[in-house]
């Protein structure tokens, strides 16, 4: 196969995991990064799992110029776009840096792939565009409620403005992967999450938490309307989110139109309390986590979780891993990276 597939933000965590599955399958994987969300060390993880050094750029998704060098100096067959900034907190307190990076990158990838005839390009979105859902589960169909933060806002606008090029006639086959809550890591614990300072995210707080790292984890709120009164999400394994993301751009090879756009949920199909999620963690570990009930988080959605029947019509898939399967893989990656 050997097609060319350019992978903006490819060192991040998801990007990672999406450079091993799209390199398993046959293809060619580029990255391009600027490392400011991401180590180098993760070149070497993945050399580990791989055997292969990728090429790799450092630069930004901003910088014209390069990514012009980049489609220039390879045949770009597609392009999984991750290169974003993702702190909800950060978003409030920066809204116009997260705009310049998240919104205005897209356009610069767009711009580059029509002038170099680069169709299929697979768009990382995020469930946030949903809001607090009216029902559940989210269907691609659940209406997009108004974004509770400037980064929520960049997601939207990024679909939108790839489906309004797609209205236009331009030559771009997209699909947007609304992903729900990726958890896990590689199960050789050569590449996983590497959250800078403080985690935003459960899974990393729980097992820094239980490494030592931190000294309690705070579960934010315990009376809401669900079995235990903590907040629900889909927590979906990384390497079948990474997977998704393969089977998104063999999709778009497949489109005979010219000019194509889509929306699809990527999640597990069910949804897992925080407190599940704790006692799975517990189960594969045999660790006692140290964790306190605190007040509610201003912001936090109550309960979401994806119906799942389009990613597995559209793109042939579904999610393998349990939770128990990503708590496992999580610890024994946050225990690599601690030694």
């Amino acid at each position: 196969m050997h097609n060319n597939i350019l992978v903006t933000g490819g060192a991040g965590y998801i990007g990672s995991h999406v450079i091993v599955k799209l390199h398993e399958v046959g293809y060619n994987p580029i990255i391009l990064d600027n490392f400011s969300n991401s180590a180098k060390s993760v070149l070497t993880g993945l050399k580990n799992i791989t055997g292969k050094d990728f090429t790799c750029y450092e630069g930004d998704i901003l910088d014209e110029e390069l990514l012009g060098r980049i489609f220039s100096e390879n045949k770009i067959d597609g392009v999984i776009h991750f290169a974003a900034k993702k702190a909800v907190g950060e978003s409030v307190e920066k809204p116009l840096y997260y705009y310049k990076n998240n919104v205005s990158g897209l356009i610069t990838v767009l711009e580059s792939m029509i002038e170099h005839d680069c169709q299929n390009l697979v768009f990382s979105s995020s469930c946030t565009v949903y809001g607090q859902p009216d029902e559940l589960p989210v269907t691609e169909k659940s209406p997009k409620k108004p974004a509770n933060s400037p980064y929520g806002n960049t997601k939207q606008i990024g679909e939108e403005t790839i489906e309004d090029v797609v209205v236009s006639g331009s030559k771009i086959k997209s699909i947007a992967l609304r992903y729900f809550n990726p958890i896990g890591a590689h199960p050789s614990a050569e590449i996983g999450e590497l959250p800078l300072g403080v985690p935003n995210n459960l899974v990393p707080f729980i097992t820094q938490t239980a490494a030592g790292v931190r000294e309690k984890l705070t579960v934010f709120g315990s009376d809401y309307n669900t079995p235990d009164g903590t907040c629900i999400r889909d927590y979906i394994h990384v390497m079948d989110l990474a997977e998704a993301h393969v089977q998104a751009i063999k999709a778009l090879e497949s489109v005979n139109e010219v000019s194509h756009f889509d929306v699809i949920n990527i999640g597990t199909g069910r949804g897992n309390t925080v407190l599940e999620v704790i006692n799975a963690f517990e189960k594969v570990t045999n660790k006692k986590l140290k964790y306190e009930i605190g007040p509610r988080r201003p912001g936090d959605v109550e309960k979401v979780y994806a119906q799942v029947d389009k990613s597995t019509a559209v793109l042939d898939w579904k999610t393998k891993h349990s939770l128990e399967d990503s708590m496992r893989d999580a610890w024994n990656w946050q225990q690599k990276i601690s030694n």
